[in-house]
Order: structure tokens, then C-alpha cells, then sequence
């Protein structure tokens, strides 16, 4: 360091004592509402930090640490106590003069100043002549220049001098004019080319210049050492020297030699220049400057005189070269055209400074991290939620990528069949393995029942009774005409005296029936035929299924490689002990497991990664980041985005996984390929044996529904008619008979006149059958002799109540389920009423009537397998019929009433039990 150009460095402001413990307890207790006691270690703290920091340190490495702390908890105290006041008392570095203020803003750029002056210290100290002090002194002359440029564009009214706008403009010139001297002295020691040395040799001269300049509005103000000035000046002469001696070498390597001399000449005068001011700064620096090396002059003098003997010689050497040589013309000064100047050095920002590892670890945490605004805490509940949204994003990433890949397995079989095709590999596979769960099950539930009642068995029960129920049908039709035509043949013979009611209108609803019974049947025969249709489909399936061959079936579609032939073409057993085929499997299925055991990797590690990053959510916390962003309410979203980057890895390591995942699954080579076509052969085979057994329980259902309908129309067609009719017909031909023996004929006017006779109540259906004797004993009930005899008419009958018969009003109509509307009314026997007596208007005996009244129609049943829609049929005792004379006005013959109406049938719910 004998020949080290001195540098300036910049001096320090002086502090008083400050009480941060009396304003930091009060606020605590008021904006917080905690106790002040529970922090007093924290107040304690501060105050210490601030003692070590300002009063303490001194300009060397641990003073910087010790100001580095402090500010940083200056920074994070000002948003935690934005409205905190203390007298803080500081010292002027160039005047001397006390400010004291309140506001933290005060502190906080006295201790940036005192960075710097650390900083300027720290740089001026180095030892240049050692690479990395060359390094180090570059650096914090440019760090120096930083921390003061924020306090130039940050506070805007300085209370004092050294932090006036002036003064610190012209302190950033200083610095950053001995940082590009720096890096020049850097590259004349590493002999870098003479052009780049003489742009940086310019840069330096000209900074030196303006500061020369500037420092004449501060002279007589005793702000800056009189050293300075002296010194500022020495320095624009000799590195103007240095340019001028660079640029020569250029010029005249370049053939320019007679501006080369002009240059190595001016270099000459400039360096006498600066030697002679250099050697009077020596004389007169006797006095030890506090921002000054104590060897500055001694050191500047030296400098100056080396460049002013190498300017001689080169100057020297030049000239006599053109007077020998070249005989060059000398341009004059004026003439030479300007040397570039090199900008080498810019500040380094206070944001880069503290941003780096090792300053934040000098900081440490914050001193009162316990204390949290609200506002902050609002901000890190954003931050929390964005954090949460970033874990569900993940979190539903992994189970879809887990979905996928287990509804990929699931979609080849892969978990259920592996085991089976390792078994087949190793050709210890038994019939009943071969045969799926599912199926089984099918095979054994079908057994049971034809083992009970087989579906054959059923279809010939059905066919016998639709056969009875035909014939029956058929065998009543035949009555009713033979009794209608001998009824009329009576009435014809015996004329007036025949009292027998007509057949038409005692059997017109009983025929109406009938033609309703005929059409059930006949669409229940429709019905019939689909269901045998049907189980025709399915027959073979069926049998299959039920037959030990159903587990070479399913071997055999395991094997093959196209079958294209139905199942009961199979060629059982032709591959199923082939060697080679086993061995294929065997391959495939390692194929198989290798693949399953890189998924179950993928996995695993997918899950050890999102639960890294759960956990590194967890512990993440931007309260004290917020805290120095609290003034900048816009910085929020770029914080948040740049603390989400640090997950950014994690994500990466996610969706790497899912990719190798779908690799995996998407790219299946031919084991896979050989595993799907055999999984859809099966189920192929599967599908089949799942529709046969659907339609088999389809026909059953059909079959048990038909073999209830028959039922029930056979359990109709019984009741006690025709033979009491027929009794009734004979007991009537007789009284006929004798009545036609033992008239006398009479004159009408000899004849009294005979008083009407009074009303009878006309045949309803239930009066017909319940009172009557008709002659088809097979359909209704069962068989009641009774005598005719004539009563008196009964008198009139209150109106009984209506009832409800359920009949479905859809069009197409199911022939068992309409069995509804007749059970309730036939189906049971019911004992007869007592039997009314009417008065006859003759001269005839009393005879026994056959006719008698029933009872009330008890509730039609509700059938829960057969909806039906109600239709309500109301039954009351008929009028009176009118009297009508006969030929020979004696008699009166009552005309028979309209019949009640039909009931309905319904065939829809045979055909929706079948579904067809």
C-alpha cells in the first residue's frame, strides 16, 4: 500500500441515549390490548440493539452486522408502530450541530447515513494491490453510493446538513468517482488494452472535474474538509494525465504520430500539474483527517510523480521519433478529438443489499414476531387461502391421476384375473376358477328353481288350463242358447200363461261377460306365444349354462385367439393344455406385474411428494414479509406470486409423476394388448350368459303370471244356474197345464173388475243371480232347489251403496289383471237371501218363487301386483215395471227392465308383465 492512491471516506453522525421501552409498553397496551409486562425482554432487546449499532460499533465489518440489524428492526417496528414517537437526538457529521426529532422516519435515515460512512470506511481501508481488497473496495464504494441515493429519493426534507439533498448528491459523486478509480486501477494492473484504459481514464477525469466544480457552491460553508477539495482537484489533473498517455499509445500504434506527441505532451503538462498541486498538499497535510488515509499525501505525491516521469519519457521517445521519422504535422490541442469515457461503476440499490443470505441472516428474526397487526393478519389469510387453493389443486391432481389409474385396472380386469391367468400360466387352473363369480351365482340360483318347478313343467300347466278355461267358456256359451231357445218355445205354446222371465234380458250381461272372457283369452293366448318365443331364445343358453361344458367355454374363450363362432360351437378343450399358449401367458402376465409395480412406485412417491409439500405449506409464514410491505398495498399479489414460487418444485415433481403414469398406462405393450382382447372375449362370453338369464326370469315371471290368470278364470266359472232354471221351467209347464183345464171362459162385462196388482221389482244382475234359478249351474254358485211360488211384490228398496271396481282405462289391457273385476262378485258362494213373496193376479195357486234378492256387494280385493284405475258401477232397487193388459185384459204381464251395464275387462297388465 506504499503507492495507494488515497480515498475519502465519509464520516459518521454521533447519538444520544434513546428510551424506546416507556412509548413501545404504551402502545402495546392501547392499539394491542395486551399486557405490556409480557414483553418487556423484547423492549429490553431493542434498546440493546440499538446501543450496539449507533454508539457501540465502530467503521469495520461488525459495526456494518450491528447497523444491519438495527435497521432491519427499524423497518419491521415502523409497520408493527406506525404512530410511535421518540426523541431521537442526532449530531450533524459535518457540522456537528444537534436535530432531534420524533419520527422513526428520522432514525431510520440517520442509520442508513451511518451505513454508508461504514461502507466508504470499509472500501478506503482495502488493500488494493490485493485482488480481492480491489474487489471489496469496488463493491462498497458502490453499496455506499446506494444506501445513499434511498436516502436522497426517500426523505425529502432533511432536518439536518449531512442529509440535505446537496450534500448527499455531491457525497454519491465522491464514492462513485473512486469506484471507477477502483476498477481503473484494476485494469492498468491487468494490463488490459490502452483504449479501454484511456475510456475509463476519461470517465474518472471527468468525474473528478465536475466534482471540482461543484464544490465551489460549498466553499466558506465548513461543510466538507478543505483535504477534500485540495484532494478532488490533484485527481482531475492526474487522471486526465493518465487518459491523454493511454490515448497516445492508441494514437500512435494506429500511425497517427503527430497526435500521439500532442497527447504524450499534454499528458506531460497535466501531470506537472498535478504534481505540483500533490507536493504543496504534502507540505501542508500535517493534521490527521478522520476521513482521510494519515498517509494521503505522502501517497498522492508519489502517484502523481510516477505519472508525470512515465508522461516525460513517453513524450520524449515520441518526439524524437518524428523529428527522425516520421516528420509528422502537430495538431494543435484544441484540434484532438475527445476521448470516450466508459461508465464502470453504478450504486447498488438497498433492496440488493438486504436481499442477500447472509444479511438476512445478520438481521435475524423480528424482535416483537409475537405482535401481529390486524391488517397483517388479514393480508397472511390470503396468503393462507392461496396457499390452501395451491394444496387442492395438487391434492385433486393426485386422486384423479389415482382414479384413473385404478378405473384403467378395473376396465382390464387386471386385479380380479391376474391371479387366474398366473394359475392358467402354471396350468393349475380348475374348471370352476375359470368360471366368473357372477356366473356362478346365476348357474346355482337357476338350478334351485328348476329343480322346484322347471320352466317345461310350467308351460304345460299353462297350456292345460287354458285348454279347461277354452272349453268351459265354450260348454256355457252352449247353455245359455239351448235354454234361451226352450224358454221362448214355452212362451210361444203357453201363451199368457208362461210367467217365466225371458232369457234375453236375465243373461244379455252374462253374455257380455262372456264376450269379454273370450277376448282375455284370446290375447292371453298372444301373450302365451311370446313367452314361448322368448324361452325358445334362450332355451340353448340356458341348457349351456346349467352343463359342466360352461367352464370349457369360458377356458377356451381365454385362449383363443379370434373366436368368431357362437358358444355352443366352441371347440372345447382344442388349446387348453397347449404349452405354448401357457407360456405366452406367463410372459404376458410378468409383463403385467412389472407394469403394476411401476404404478404402485408412482404412487408411493406422488404421495411422499404432496406430503412434503403439505408440510412445507404448513410451515411457511410471510407475516414479517407483509410487514415490510404494509405501506405498499399493491406489492401483495407479486409477493404472493413470488413466496407461491418456492412450491413451484414440489408441483413439477407431482405432475411428473402423473405423466409417467399415463406413460405407463397409455403406452401397454403386447402383454396388455393380449390382456384386453382376452378380458373382452370374457366378458363377451359373460354378456351372453347375463342375457339368458335375464330372459329366463323374464319367461318365469311371464309364465307364473299366466298360470294365475287361468287359475283365476277357472275359479269364476262356477255357480248354481242352469239346473234351477230348467226345475223352475218344468214346475211352470205344469201349473200352465192345469190352469188350461180349469178355465171357464167369461164375458168381459160379466167379469169385475180386478184392482192392479202392485209393482215387482225387475231382474237386476245380482237379483238374477241371487234370486233366480238360471240353468248354468257350472258358472256362478253353487245349486239351490227352490219351489216356485208367487208373493205379493215387496215394497220398494232404499237405494243400496255404490261400489268401486277397479278397471285400468288404458288401451291396452292385460287379461290378468281383469280378473279383479269378477273374483269379488263369482269367486266366493255366497248362501241365499230370505226369498220375498208377491201376490199373483190370476186365479192361479201360490207357487214358490225361484228368484230371490242378494246382499250387498261386499268391497271388490285390491290386487298390489295390478294397478287399476276405479270406475264406479251404482246399484239400486229399479222402478216399479209398467203393467201392460193382455189380450184378454185379465192378466198383467210385466215388461222386463233394461239389464244393469256390463262390467269392464282389462288385458294390459298381461303383456306388461312380460315387458314385451
Amino acid at each position: 500500500m506504499a503507492h495507494q492512491s488515497p480515498m475519502i471516506a465519509i464520516p459518521k453522525k454521533t447519538t444520544g441515549d434513546v428510551d424506546w421501552t416507556g412509548p413501545i409498553r404504551n402502545l402495546i397496551a392501547k392499539s394491542f390490548g395486551e399486557n405490556p409486562d409480557n414483553y418487556a425482554q423484547e423492549c429490553q432487546a431493542l434498546q440493546r440493539c440499538r446501543q450496539d449499532a449507533v454508539k457501540g460499533a465502530g467503521s469495520d465489518m461488525t459495526g456494518r452486522d450491528l447497523l444491519y440489524k438495527y435497521f432491519g428492526q427499524l423497518e419491521i417496528l415502523e409497520m408493527r408502530f406506525p404512530e410511535i414517537r421518540v426523541n431521537f437526538p442526532w449530531n450533524d457529521a459535518f457540522t456537528n450541530k444537534l436535530t432531534t426529532q420524533t419520527a422513526i422516519a428520522y432514525e431510520k435515515a440517520s442509520v442508513l447515513f451511518q451505513i454508508a460512512a461504514t461502507h466508504s470506511a470499509i472500501a478506503a481501508s482495502q488493500n488494493r494491490s490485493d485482488p480481492e481488497g480491489l474487489k471489496l473496495a469496488f463493491y462498497y464504494f458502490k453499496t455506499c453510493a446506494g444506501m445513499l441515493t434511498y436516502i436522497n429519493e426517500n426523505f425529502l426534507h432533511a432536518p439536518s446538513t449531512d442529509l440535505s439533498r446537496e450534500v448527499i448528491k455531491f457525497l454519491v459523486g465522491v464514492i462513485m468517482a473512486q469506484a471507477t478509480e477502483v476498477f481503473l486501477e484494476k485494469c492498468i494492473n491487468e494490463k488490459k488494452a490502452p483504449a479501454l484504459v484511456a475510456k475509463i481514464a476519461s470517465q474518472s477525469a471527468s468525474m473528478y472535474t465536475s466534482l471540482s466544480e461543484e464544490v465551489k457552491d460549498f466553499m466558506g460553508k465548513g461543510i466538507f474538509d478543505r483535504n477534500w477539495i485540495t484532494l478532488i482537484q490533484i485527481k482531475s489533473k492526474h487522471f486526465g494525465s493518465i487518459a491523454q498517455y493511454y490515448r497516445g499509445q492508441v494514437d500512435n500504434k494506429a500511425g497517427a504520430h503527430g497526435e500521439a506527441l500532442v497527447r504524450f505532451t499534454l499528458a506531460e503538462s497535466l501531470a506537472k500539474e498535478a504534481n505540483r498541486s500533490a507536493a504543496s498538499f504534502s507540505a501542508l497535510f500535517a493534521h490527521v483527517s478522520p476521513s482521510l488515509p494519515a498517509d494521503a499525501g505522502p501517497s498522492i505525491s508519489e502517484r502523481t510523480k510516477v505519472q508525470l516521469q512515465l508522461s516525460t519519457d513517453r513524450r520524449t521517445e515520441a518526439e524524437r521519433d518524428n523529428d527522425l521519422i516520421y516528420n509528422a504535422v502537430l495538431p494543435s490541442v484544441d484540434a484532438l478529438p475527445a476521448i470516450e469515457k466508459a461508465v464502470v461503476a453504478t450504486p447498488i440499490t438497498i433492496q440488493e443489499v438486504y436481499r442477500a443470505p447472509d444479511v438476512q441472516n445478520v438481521i435475524g428474526a423480528d424482535i416483537f414476531v409475537k405482535l401481529i397487526p390486524l391488517s397483517v393478519h388479514e393480508s397472511a389469510s390470503v396468503y393462507s387461502e392461496e396457499k390452501a387453493k395451491l394444496v387442492r389443486k395438487e391434492v385433486e391432481n393426485a386422486e384423479s391421476a389415482e382414479v384413473e389409474a385404478r378405473s384403467a385396472l378395473e376396465a382390464m380386469g387386471v386385479q380380479a384375473g391376474l391371479a387366474r391367468f398366473k394359475a392358467m400360466a402354471e396350468g393349475s387352473l380348475g374348471g370352476e376358477e375359470e368360471i366368473p363369480l357372477d356366473v356362478r351365482r346365476w348357474r346355482e340360483d337357476i338350478n334351485v328353481m328348476e329343480d322346484r318347478e322347471g320352466i317345461d313343467t310350467l308351460l304345460q300347466q299353462m297350456a292345460r288350463l287354458k285348454e279347461a278355461v277354452k272349453a268351459e267358456l265354450d260348454g256355457i256359451s252352449r247353455d245359455l242358447d239351448v235354454e234361451s231357445r226352450e224358454c221362448e218355445t214355452m212362451r210361444v205354446k203357453y201363451d199368457h200363461l208362461w210367467t217365466q222371465e225371458p232369457s234375453a234380458s236375465f243373461t244379455k250381461s252374462i253374455r257380455q261377460d262372456l264376450k269379454s272372457h273370450m277376448g282375455a283369452l284370446d290375447a292371453a293366448a298372444a301373450s302365451d306365444q311370446q313367452v314361448s318365443t322368448l324361452w325358445e331364445s334362450v332355451r340353448s343358453d340356458i341348457r349351456l349354462l346349467l352343463s359342466p361344458g360352461v367352464e370349457d367355454v369360458f377356458r377356451a374363450s381365454a385362449q383363443r385367439d379370434a373366436p368368431s363362432e357362437s358358444l355352443l360351437d366352441l371347440d372345447i378343450g382344442a388349446e387348453a393344455h397347449d404349452e405354448k399358449e401357457r407360456v405366452r401367458i406367463g410372459q404376458y402376465t410378468a409383463e403385467i406385474e412389472e407394469r403394476l409395480g411401476r404404478l404402485k412406485k408412482i404412487a408411493y412417491e406422488r404421495g411422499e411428494v404432496l406430503k412434503e409439500l403439505k408440510d412445507k405449506i404448513q410451515a411457511d409464514d410471510v407475516s414479517h414479509l407483509l410487514l415490510l410491505n404494509r405501506r405498499n398495498p399493491g406489492a401483495e399479489q407479486s409477493l404472493f406470486a413470488a413466496e407461491l414460487e418456492k412450491f413451484r418444485t414440489y408441483q413439477q415433481r407431482l405432475g411428473t409423476t402423473v405423466h409417467n403414469q399415463q406413460a405407463i398406462l397409455a403406452g401397454r405393450g403386447p402383454g396388455a394388448k393380449k390382456w384386453d382382447e382376452r378380458e373382452r372375449r370374457k366378458k363377451d362370453t359373460v354378456r351372453r350368459f347375463s342375457n339368458a338369464r335375464d330372459g329366463y326370469m323374464e319367461v318365469r315371471d311371464g309364465l307364473t303370471k299366466g298360470l294365475q290368470f287361468y287359475q283365476q278364470l277357472t275359479d269364476l266359472m262356477s255357480g248354481p244356474l242352469s239346473a234351477d232354471r230348467r226345475s223352475e221351467r218344468d214346475r211352470l209347464v205344469g201349473q200352465a197345464d192345469i190352469q188350461q183345464r180349469l178355465a171357464v171362459p167369461q164375458t168381459p162385462a160379466e167379469k169385475p173388475p180386478l184392482p192392479p196388482p202392485p209393482p215387482r221389482s225387475p231382474p237386476s244382475l245380482d237379483s238374477s243371480f241371487g234370486r233366480h234359478t238360471p240353468p248354468y249351474s257350472r258358472l256362478l254358485h253353487p245349486s239351490q232347489s227352490n219351489h216356485i211360488r208367487i208373493f205379493p211384490p215387496p215394497p220398494p228398496q232404499p237405494a243400496r251403496p255404490a261400489y268401486t271396481n277397479p278397471v285400468s282405462t288404458n288401451t291396452t289391457t292385460d287379461p290378468y289383471a281383469s280378473l279383479g273385476a269378477f273374483g269379488s262378485q263369482f269367486s266366493t258362494p255366497r248362501a241365499a237371501p230370505p226369498v220375498p213373496r208377491q201376490q199373483a193376479h190370476s186365479a192361479s195357486p201360490q207357487r214358490q218363487s225361484s228368484f230371490s234378492l242378494p246382499p250387498p256387494p261386499p268391497s271388490r280385493p285390491q290386487y298390489a301386483a295390478i294397478p287399476q284405475n276405479p270406475q264406479t258401477y251404482s246399484q239400486q232397487a229399479p222402478p216399479p215395471p209398467q203393467l201392460q193388459p193382455t189380450q184378454q185384459g185379465s192378466q198383467y204381464q210385466t215388461m222386463p227392465p233394461p239389464p244393469p251395464p256390463s262390467q269392464g275387462y282389462d288385458t294390459q297388465q298381461y303383456y306388461q308383465g312380460y315387458g314385451r
